[in-house]
């Protein structure tokens, strides 16, 4: 990953250009740059990053004026992110709460809409127990204050050291397992619902942690791919009426994800939703925002800044 000079954008027909003031470094991005999602169409030169904050400093002839000079976040597609000037989509675009910073919104800005949307695909109810794998990152943070705020009986999340665990009980969670998914004698066996972000070759023993009835929703890969018969799990446990489903953002409406983006927001300003920022790194070093991930070491998210 090398730092580029490329022409300014231009804003064409429905579209804004987004002069950064945060830029958010999302799992997403380390997935396309190992080439896990390469059956997609990513090829190299892309510039990565999907989420920006700041303030529009162009629109398009069809795009209304008073756009000029807000500060927004956006969403700018499977990349484009990773600059000091970005295009998105005016139908992409959220305007933010004067006493939100634009890191905090890049934090929160795609993330915390998954874990809304994901909880919602796996039918949570209060009082469920909820099991988050992988919950070190925005996404499974954000999953964990949201099932706790939405009444859930228990919340475990899988984590790499007890020090994490620790941040992650701050946040909500009552139960702290290891990445195989083995914890104390207290911690529950099984669970209503396991929100995977992970996925990769332990996926299939996490479906044998779902409780009759039990919903797994994967909203990640970034261990790469399961097996391909991770089925059989399923198959194995027929009695229990397990089920598993995959969850994208994109097949939310835009109306209904843009109006819940609106009101996370709000409630971060508020102090109810925390961004949890890792770090926050200039533009050029981003190629060490991806080592820091590929190692590990990131809780939360790590936020670029040109």
């Amino acid at each position: 990953m090398a730092t580029i000079e490329v022409a300014e954008p231009q804003a064409g027909p429905g579209q804004v250009v987004i002069e950064t003031e945060a830029i958010g470094v999302g799992g997403v991005d380390a997935v396309i740059r190992r080439g896990t999602l390469g059956g997609y169409g990513f090829t190299t030169g892309l510039i990565p990053g999907s989420e920006v904050a700041g303030r529009v400093t162009a629109v398009g002839t069809d795009v209304d004026q008073s756009w000029l000079g807000r500060r927004v976040w956006a969403f700018t597609g499977t990349g484009g992110g990773y600059a000091e000037q970005a295009l998105a989509r005016v139908g992409d675009v959220v305007a933010l709460p004067h006493d939100l910073s634009s890191i905090d919104a890049v934090t929160l800005g795609s993330a915390a809409p998954v874990a809304h949307f994901a909880l919602t695909h796996a039918h949570f109810a209060p009082g469920e127990s909820v099991l988050v794998r992988g919950a070190s990152g925005s996404i499974g943070i954000a999953t964990v204050e949201i099932a706790a705020r939405g009444g859930a009986e228990a919340i475990a999340v899988t984590t790499s050291s007890p020090q994490r665990g620790n941040l992650l009980r701050g946040l909500g969670a009552t139960h702290v397992l290891d990445r195989s998914g083995a914890g104390g004698p207290a911690t529950p066996q099984t669970y209503d619902v396991v929100i995977d972000i992970v996925g990769g070759p332990g996926l299939p023993s996490f479906i044998d942690r779902l409780a009759p009835n039990g919903r797994m929703v994967v909203v990640g890969v970034v261990a790469g791919m399961p097996p391909t018969d991770f089925g059989m799990r399923l198959i194995a446990g027929f009695q229990q009426s397990r089920s598993l489903a995959t969850f994208s953002l994109d097949t939310v409406p835009v109306a209904a994800r843009d109006t819940v983006r609106v009101e996370q927001f709000a409630a971060a300003a508020r102090g109810e939703l925390h961004a949890v920022v890792h770090a926050v790194l200039p533009l050029n070093q981003a190629a060490e925002a991806h080592r820091k991930m590929d190692a590990g070491e990131v809780f939360g998210r790590i936020v670029l800044t040109p």
